[in-house]
């Protein structure tokens, strides 16, 4: 296996989508990695993906085999320098509820210029009978206030939500989701959208159910567009990333791309757990090769036990939703996501308590 070599600040910055610009010279840089960030996909969403694969096979047998798999992971320092007095309690009612973070970025974007690079944040919310998760993502232009960052350098100031891991890396963007949601976060995962090519190719393609015709112009193929006809079709590996990244071609850009990836992490998720995928070694070891191979989590996640409790979930008890918003906006010369906070504190309220029936009415409202 390579090295990863660490990644310098301007690398840090363009990993979390800001432009050079608009971050401090010296700002904290990403942690240091075996593999350069901007040259190898991470996993999509692989906490989830590894569970599901291990359906069907025996408990003993899995946890030899996941060990195997789990040497592979890094791990990074997520929640040290985050202050515990300034951290959420956990609600007694939401017992052993998990409450995942996953940072998502897309280091291959082609759509960005001047170097920046677009991301992805999302609780995930684990049921405390781990029968169903919650997904919600939050906009990565979303205007928050971002804590002080543990050097003192940086943050104490209102910004968008994704300059909280330039200023201060995962544990600056863990107390600035948990400042914003009031939500305790368990555990931390790094993936990369720009992983998608290689897990959906491993997968044998994904079939998605395009909501709308449209052409991306920041395609993959050699031409740099790609047609998309409205209706279902199986997708491979380039296909999917070009549809997952796409947000030019809508009036409600990023909003739609977070519908696009959140439509390819569930495809992602039926095919891997389908049959075909466990009854085949070969494709089960290529999937869990590109899904793990480069896979951060924080130091304190346990993967086999989270897998062995998770071998029953499937992805119709996964659901999807957008952190509330009002809408966007300008504040200075920045184009913002502008939080809906009252309809935000009542969701992220339900998380806090476990109630799944309350998350889904108040993210679906």
């Amino acid at each position: 296996m390579r090295t990863r070599q660490p990644i310098h600040d301007r690398e840090a910055t363009e990993v979390i989508g800001l432009p050079s610009d608009e971050i401090t010279p010296g700002a904290h840089a990403a942690p240091k990695r075996k593999k350069k960030m901007s040259r190898r996909a991470k996993i999509v969403l692989g906490v989830v993906l590894v569970p599901l694969i291990l359906l069907g096979i025996g408990l003993v047998s899995a946890g030899v085999y996941l060990r195997n798999v789990e040497g592979n992971v890094e791990r990074v320092d997520a929640f040290t320098q985050v202050p515990e007095a300034s951290r959420p309690q956990k609600e007694a009612a939401a017992g052993e509820a998990t409450n995942f973070l996953l940072l998502g970025s897309d280091s291959r974007d082609p759509e960005n210029d001047g170097g920046s690079r677009s991301d992805t944040i999302i609780v995930m919310h684990l049921n405390k009978d781990r029968s169903a998760a919650q997904l919600i993502s939050i906009p990565r232009d979303t205007w928050v206030h971002v804590p002080r960052s543990a050097d003192g350098r940086h943050g104490n100031v209102d910004s968008k939500i994704n300059a909280s891991f330039a200023w201060g890396g995962v544990p600056l963007m863990v107390q600035t989701v948990e400042e914003y949601t009031k939500v305790r976060i368990d555990h931390v995962a790094l993936v990369d959208f720009a992983g998608f090519k290689e897990i959906v190719d491993a997968l044998g393609g994904v079939e998605i159910d395009v909501e709308t015709s449209f052409t991306s112009t920041h395609s993959l193929n050699a031409n740099s567009t790609r047609r998309f006809e409205k209706g279902l079709q199986k997708m491979d590996g380039a296909a999917a990333l070009d549809y997952a990244r796409e947000r030019y071609a809508f009036k409600d850009g990023d909003f739609a791309r977070i519908r696009h990836q959140q439509q390819v992490i569930k495809a992602i998720l039926d095919k891997a757990s389908s049959g075909g995928m466990l009854s085949s070694p070969a494709k089960l070891n290529s999937f869990l090769q590109a899904t793990t191979n480069t896979v951060s989590v924080d130091k304190n996640l346990n993967m086999i036990d989270m897998a062995m409790s998770l071998r029953h979930l499937r992805s119709e008890n996964l659901d999807f939703f957008t952190s509330p918003v009002k809408g966007t906006g300008r504040i200075g010369n920045q184009s913002v996501v502008l939080p809906d906070n009252t309809k935000a504190k009542s969701l992220y309220e339900a998380v806090r308590k476990d109630d799944t029936e309350a998350i889904k009415r108040l993210a679906a409202g």
